[in-house]
């Protein structure tokens, strides 16, 4: 319990997001949806709490994500900037395939908006197709619902499905085993994570988003809305071989969707590189535990890939043709459970 008159610090929770009472209701929505449909109808891989959902169909096997930009819609229209979250729309679902090892094919998009704006729409636009062409990805179609009563402004987000080329399997993450290092692959600034608890910090700070941050040119507004990296073609160039155990988008929840892939080793990031700026810049800002960083932004690490350790040489020549010349080495995995960052002294039992 926090002292009398104590103020407890600026959290994700006390922004207006508790994971745990988010956990905890769609505990109780899942509980729900009993429905198991025909065989004819496909046959669904159980992969609880995974990136994807993947079905069966026939000889082939079909990967579905779905993702929505958040409330970074609400800085795109302070700013009057639309063109990045168009683009994150796109990333934020396909690098949720690539973390199955899927080769994204389609994406549909959903607009929820109270008012038709034209030149947002257009912007909007214009980061998609820059998406749909990073992801080598297709608009498959979408929906745009005027709902007035239900968003005041413009609300984003999308599906995916992706395909597994002739002779791939899904990588899963049930290959992981101690002694496999951990390969991390930087992001582009906070991509579209944490944006409920960094706008009530800019509020509450009275941060002018027009001009930058000590020590750089960028306005920090700016600087905040740089999209999501989309990082398919690395996932794409390891994902056929063996040695790749295990692929993570590191999104909401930071380091902690590293027990998605396996619940049973523990993954030790021994190894983090130095954050990018903003990420310090953010933590000053409200005061923030390194806790409270580690489990709600990526930390300048977007994406990571588990590889045998025998293999590492050759997976790195790989990702050095496919654009993942930046591979860092940021830890390895061992027995035991969770995720950990030792020089830190944060421990991580699960993900919520």
């Amino acid at each position: 319990m926090e002292a009398a008159g104590r103020d407890p610090g600026w959290s994700y929770a006390r922004a207006g997001v508790d994971v745990s009472v988010r956990s905890r209701a769609l505990s109780a929505f899942l509980a729900s949806v009993r429905y198991v449909p025909p065989p004819s109808h496909g046959r669904p891989v159980d992969l609880p709490g995974h990136y994807a959902g993947l079905v069966r169909i026939g000889r082939e096997t079909i990967a579905v994500t779905t993702d929505t930009v958040g409330t970074k819609t609400l800085l795109a229209e302070q700013l009057g900037r639309w063109e990045e979250v168009g683009e994150d729309l796109v990333g934020v679902n396909v690098n949720d395939l690539a973390s199955v090892g899927a080769r994204p094919a389609g994406l549909v998009d959903t607009i929820l908006c109270a008012h038709p704006n034209p030149e947002a729409f257009s912007a909007i636009g214009r980061g998609l197709n820059r998406g749909l062409k990073a992801a080598e990805c297709a608009l498959l179609g979408g929906e745009t619902a005027i709902v007035p009563d239900i968003v005041a402004g413009i609300d984003l987000g999308g599906t995916a499905f992706g395909f597994f080329p002739r002779g791939r399997h899904p990588v899963i993450g049930a290959r992981i085993r101690p002694g496999d290092q951990i390969l991390g692959f930087r992001s582009n600034g906070l991509h579209a994570n944490g944006f409920t608890l960094v706008r009530r910090l800019l509020e509450e700070y009275r941060t002018d988003l027009t001009r930058p941050r000590p020590g750089t040119e960028t306005p920090v507004g700016q600087e905040l809305l740089v999209p999501t990296r989309i990082y398919t073609r690395i996932a794409d160039a390891i994902a056929d071989r063996g040695e790749t155990h295990g692929l993570a988008h590191i999104s909401g929840g930071g380091v902690r969707n590293l027990v998605r892939l396996h619940p049973h080793v523990e993954f030790v990031l021994d190894r983090w590189p130095e954050p990018p700026s903003l990420f310090p810049w953010v933590q000053s800002l409200g005061g923030l535990a390194n806790d409270e960083m580690f489990r709600t932004f990526n930390m300048g690490i977007g994406f990571v890939a588990i590889v045998a350790r025998e293999h590492l040489a050759e997976t790195r020549r790989r990702l050095v043709r496919a654009g993942g010349g930046d591979a860092v080495e940021i830890g390895r995995v061992e027995r035991g459970s969770g995720v950990s960052l030792p020089s830190l002294g944060l421990h991580y039992s699960g993900y919520e």
